[in-house]
């Protein structure tokens, strides 16, 4: 499990967060061991992963993007009815009052309530894919020294 831990950075085992090569090596894993090791970790969350019924939601993730990866239906329609799925699955848990960590869904809102052109979640572009433009390299290093994007 201690190569597991190491590979993927998920820590399965308390004793693969205590081992030796962890603790000579912890400066190199940004807090991440520090924190694993603190009693912030059991503090942070009982759920493990957080993910209420995680093999229902991983469910529909895979059955929706299937299709649209096999052209069955657009991504768009394919991520809007994971949406509504996922909504009715965490609606179900959250009233059925899970003891730890429950699900708490905001009411359904209009998109443009959240979309913007200013920051993320972005609002859709008016030409998703203008055309290309050829810029001089040596242009490009010229901005790129002055910190400029072009």
């Amino acid at each position: 499990s201690l190569k597991k831990s190491l590979t993927g950075l998920t820590f399965i085992r308390d004793s693969d967060i205590h081992h030796e090569y962890l603790t000579k090596n912890a400066d190199k894993y940004g807090g991440l061991i520090e924190f694993y090791r603190s009693p912030a970790r059991v503090a942070w969350t009982p759920t493990g992963n957080n993910v209420p019924d995680y093999p229902k939601l991983a469910q529909l993730w895979w059955k929706n993007v299937a299709t649209a990866v096999t052209g069955e239906k657009t991504p768009q329609v394919a991520m809007d009815t994971l949406a509504e799925e996922m909504d009715n699955v965490m609606g179900r848990l959250q009233r059925a009052g899970m003891a730890n960590c429950a699900p708490k869904l905001n009411p359904k809102s209009d998109p443009s309530k959240w979309l913007s052109s200013e920051h993320a979640p972005w609002k859709k572009l008016d030409n998703e894919k203008p055309k290309g433009e050829t810029i001089a390299y040596d242009k490009l290093l010229q901005a790129w020294k002055e910190g400029r994007v072009r």
